[in-house]
C-alpha cells in the first residue's frame, strides 16, 4: 500500500525520471504531468494527495497552474525553481504554494518537505469549535465561515490557523509557529508566514489592514484572540 498519490508536474524528462525512482522507492504513488496543461486536465479526475510543480514551463507556467489549481482544490503544493530569492518564494506562496524548493536539492530534503505538507491537522488533538456571529471554525469539519460565507482555507493556512487558535491569547514566536506547521526542519523562513498570515487575514478579518484576530507581536510573532462569544464560553 502506497503512502500517498503525488503528481510530479515538470517539463524536463531527467527531473521527472529522478523523481518517480525516488518517491516510488520511498512507497509512494507517482503520477506524471508536462506541463500545467496536462497536470490541470489530470486534476479533473483523480486527486493525487500532493503536487510537486515547477515553476517554469512552457505553456501554463507554474504559478499560473497553481493558481488554477488552488481555485478548485486544497491539494497540498510544493513548487520548485531554480530561483532563490525572496520575491520568487512569496510569489509562488502567494500563488497558492504550500512550500517552495530550490533546484537542485538534495532528495532527503525533498522527502521532508513532502512529509511536512502532507501532515494534517486532523492527526492532532480535538479543538473546540470557535463560534461566534461573524467568524465560526470547526476543526473537525475543516470549515471555517465568515459572516454568513464559507471560506476556503489552503492545507497550510488552516494549519497555521490551528495553530494560532490553540493558543489563543498567547504570543507565537514566529519559529515555534514554523516548526509546529511545517515541520522541526523550518525555523528561518520568516517569510512563509508573512504570506500565510497575510492570506488568512483577507479572509478571515473584517478589517485585514487592523486585525482584530490575527495580531501582530512585534520582534516575537503572532497572537490569535478569539471573537467576545467564544472568549466567554472558553472562560466558563
Amino acid at each position: 500500500m502506497s503512502l500517498a498519490t503525488i503528481l510530479v508536474v515538470d517539463d524536463e524528462p531527467q527531473i521527472r525520471r529522478v523523481m518517480r525512482a525516488s518517491l516510488a522507492s520511498q512507497g509512494y504513488e507517482i503520477t506524471e504531468a508536462r506541463s500545467g496543461e496536462e497536470a490541470l486536465e489530470q486534476l479533473r479526475g483523480k486527486q493525487p494527495d500532493l503536487v510537486i510543480l515547477d515553476v517554469n514551463m512552457p505553456g501554463i507556467g507554474g504559478l499560473e497552474a497553481c493558481r488554477e489549481i488552488r481555485e478548485r482544490s486544497d491539494v497540498p503544493i510544493i513548487m520548485l525553481t531554480v530561483r532563490s530569492g525572496e520575491r520568487d518564494k512569496v510569489q509562488a506562496l502567494d500563488a497558492g504554494a504550500d512550500d517552495y524548493v530550490v533546484k537542485p536539492f538534495g532528495i532527503e530534503e525533498l522527502l521532508a518537505r513532502i512529509r511536512a505538507a502532507l501532515r494534517r491537522a486532523s492527526a492532532a488533538d480535538p479543538l473546540a469549535p470557535v463560534n461566534s456571529p461573524d467568524l465560526q471554525i470547526d476543526f473537525e469539519r475543516r470549515r471555517v465561515v465568515v459572516r454568513g460565507q464559507p471560506v476556503r482555507l489552503t492545507p497550510k493556512e488552516f494549519g497555521l490557523l490551528r495553530q494560532l487558535v490553540a493558543n489563543a491569547g498567547k504570543p507565537l514566536s514566529h519559529r515555534g509557529l514554523l516548526q509546529a506547521v511545517w515541520g522541526p526542519d523550518y525555523g528561518e523562513e520568516t517569510e512563509y508566514l508573512r504570506v500565510f498570515i497575510n492570506q488568512l487575514r483577507k479572509k478571515i478579518e473584517p478589517d485585514p489592514k487592523n486585525p482584530r484576530y490575527i495580531c501582530t507581536e512585534p520582534w516575537i510573532g503572532y497572537r490569535f484572540e478569539l471573537p467576545a462569544a467564544s472568549a466567554s464560553k472558553a472562560r466558563h
